[in-house]
């Protein structure tokens, strides 16, 4: 973006693609607008894309609690047999379940399990993820090898609900999935549900894919690709 003016006050929404940190969509969005007071309401995972709003200017940075209050829509995939470290496909990845257990999978047994998570529920953040604990984030702790699940404090978060849109059962050697469409309060990991998901199954489970559609009435359809942005 070309412009003699720094922009001000501006909501602009992008939709952040694979491999990129939210910090990094920042960085770019500063150095096109040429304002210096950048933010963004809610991360997004390198490995998740979608929807994140970047507040530029003071005006607007000034609302990010008021964004990240917002309720969220989100489309994962989840893969299940296995359990990640990361509790996401950046793992490592290490297997759970039997070939049989996999194949006795089946779409009611998903369904059965989903209800479960719909409404306020007790849900443990991920080891890997910037919370603080005692002062220091819980992924520095974990990446040391200090830290145990029963060291996470649960938190209570809102899932409104959760639409099965897809199951695809195994066949060998690929495991089963399942994309899912999740409506949710603020503070919900995804990470989380995917891995409690798969631990009610009784076979594991981590988040492969990501995608957030929605956060409140912005949606990712009326988003522009960060080239999109800076062409401006």
């Amino acid at each position: 973006m070309n412009t003699d003016e720094p922009l001000r006050d501006e909501v602009v929404l992008i939709d952040k693609p694979l491999g990129l940190t939210s910090h990094d969509v920042v960085a770019r969005v500063r150095r096109a607008s040429g304002e210096r007071r950048v933010g963004h309401a809610g991360t997004l995972d390198p490995l998740a894309s979608g929807l994140l709003i970047v507040l530029i200017g003071r005006g607007a940075t000034r609302r990010q609690v008021e964004f990240m209050g917002q309720p969220k829509i989100y489309q994962a995939e989840l893969t299940f047999g296995s359990i990640s470290e990361t509790e996401d496909a950046e793992g490592p990845i290490l297997p759970q379940a039997t070939l049989e257990e996999l194949q006795a999978l089946t779409e009611a047994d998903i369904l059965k399990v989903l209800e479960n998570f719909i409404g306020t529920i007790e849900q443990r953040p991920p080891a890997h993820s910037a919370i603080k604990v005692d002062g220091q984030p819980l992924y520095k702790k974990a990446r040391k090898g200090l830290l145990i699940a029963e060291d996470i404090p649960t938190r209570t978060v809102t899932i409104d609900s959760i639409t099965l849109d897809q199951f695809v059962p195994t066949t060998p050697p690929f495991p089963p999935t399942a994309r899912i469409t999740v409506h949710c309060q603020k503070g919900t990991y995804i990470r989380s549900l995917a891995r409690d998901i798969g631990a009610a199954l009784g076979v594991g489970g981590y988040l492969s894919e990501l995608r957030r559609t929605a956060i409140g009435d912005f949606k990712v359809t009326d988003a522009s690709t960060l080239e999109e942005f800076e062409k401006k």
